[in-house]
């Protein structure tokens, strides 16, 4: 089972910034220790720039695609549209719980034609997210 992750605008500064939402560790290192652990063929790729993410989405041939769009998750139609558009089913994720922060960030327009939501879990967010691709999968 090959998936895919996907990391949108400012998300290749964790550990760097907002230390008490985001955490201290890099992506990058997290994901060394989630590959290592996981069951499934895990890639991982990172862009600030919207219409990179949309080729990514649309270029895809995984098997399933975890997505953290960062601030796209609020404005982009685009992105929206992309994932409505594919076949391969998408799982949005965010590290912070979205809905107790600022007021802009409660609406997601992802969600809505996400395979399903997991945030609030700190880094873990992937973890479970990858979790469900691997059961929703092996149930098809």
């Amino acid at each position: 089972m090959r998936l895919l992750i996907v990391n949108g605008p400012n998300l290749n500064f964790l550990g760097q910034r907002e230390e008490q939402i985001y955490g201290n560790e890099s992506f990058t290192s997290y994901f060394e220790r989630m590959k290592s652990s996981s069951a499934a063929s895990l890639e991982y790729v990172q862009s600030n720039i919207e219409g990179e993410l949309i080729n990514i989405l649309q270029g895809s041939d995984h098997d399933a695609i975890v997505f953290n769009a960062g601030g796209y998750t609020h404005t982009s139609v685009a992105i929206r549209d992309c994932i409505e558009a594919i076949t391969v089913p998408v799982v949005e994720v965010h590290i912070s719980n979205i809905a107790s922060r600022e007021s802009f960030r409660h609406t997601s327009l992802l969600s809505p034609v996400a395979e399903g939501c997991i945030f609030g879990f700190g880094l873990q967010s992937y973890d479970l997210a990858v979790d469900y691709c691997m059961n929703y999968l092996n149930k098809r």
